[in-house]
């Protein structure tokens, strides 16, 4: 699983990380030591640096990005990148990541960045490959 880019990861898995991101914040800011940390949360004391070490260095960030489709809204997207792009107004049969991008905002009215879009592909193994 990609868990940097929340691969595999149901909302519910999700908000689970949140919760657990939100405790490590607080315990750090209480002053709490890794080896209490760890303790805590039954997680290795190398992880809870590693953690410390991102929380000094850029704090609590809120949370982390979730795909803003619904599961729904990702099924009927599968179905119209199946049928290519040419169905869709373009004239190469190769989808790029900024053709899905256009399309997402055409079918849900929901912007990606181009970046965000090959994010979302990567998390959908049954898409054709999608060029950068």
């Amino acid at each position: 699983m990609r868990y940097a880019m929340g691969g595999g990861l149901t909302a519910e898995d999700h908000d689970c990380r949140e919760r657990v991101r939100r405790e490590v914040a607080h315990l750090f800011e209480r002053g709490e030591s890794n080896r209490q940390v760890a303790a805590g949360l039954r997680v290795s004391e190398r992880s809870v640096e590693r953690w410390r070490r991102v929380w000094k260095a850029v704090g609590w960030r809120g949370p982390t990005s979730r795909c803003r489709l619904d599961e729904e809204q990702l099924l009927a997207l599968e179905a119209e990148v199946d049928r290519g792009p040419a169905a869709h107004g373009w004239v190469d049969q190769r989808w790029t990541s900024a053709q899905v991008r256009e399309l997402i905002i055409r079918m849900f009215g929901v912007e990606y960045s181009v970046p965000g879009v090959w994010l979302l592909l990567c998390r959908r193994e049954a898409w054709p490959r999608v060029e950068r």
